[in-house]
């Protein structure tokens, strides 16, 4: 079935672990277009080079910097720490409309000084972490909206906090 006002996006990252997950989830929802997968390396390759389950239909591994940001609703970053802060930092002023939602940690922590502690990272986009959200969306339905960067929790904070809900509820 085919949409006409699907949500374009470009996933950062494409090629990596967690990157390939997504892009497999992503390519069977019926209300997005993946736009752009980009990685650094293996530039001009097919997706299905690095997992041979995927479409040949999707694009064409490409760099970041070949994406028309005025065409895209959202870019998912599937980045090591540290990088996804650097690439919303550039882009979250100059595209107003342009969602992010990341991956890595570094929107997770609300205290900068805890990022660096934990992660030897000096942040750069500390302006950008109070204007993020730390998101499991059964959590925060109410208020994922008011957020342009959304920050995902990795798969154990995920497996804990889910299953814990009801007990939340009551």
């Amino acid at each position: 079935m085919m949409f006409k006002n699907r949500i374009n996006t470009v996933i950062a990252g494409a090629t990596g672990f967690v990157g390939l997950d997504l892009v497999k989830l992503l390519s069977k929802h019926p209300y997005v277009k993946i736009r752009h997968l980009c990685a650094q390396k293996n530039i001009g390759k097919n997706i299905n080079y690095f997992d041979k389950t995927l479409s040949k239909k999707l694009p064409k591994i490409e760099r970041l910097e070949k994406v028309n940001w005025n065409k895209i609703d959202i870019l998912f970053l599937s980045l090591p720490n540290g990088q996804a802060q650097k690439l919303i930092n550039k882009l979250y002023f100059k595209y107003v409309h342009l969602k992010f939602i990341d991956l890595s940690a570094d929107f997770r922590l609300k205290d900068h000084t805890l990022y660096k502690k934990h992660y030897k990272i000096v942040h750069s986009a500390k302006k950008l972490i109070n204007k993020s959200i730390y998101s499991i969306s059964e959590f925060t339905k109410k208020e994922i909206n008011k957020f342009r960067i959304i920050s995902n929790p990795g798969c154990y904070p995920t497996s804990i906090q889910i299953p814990l809900m009801p007990l939340f509820k009551n």
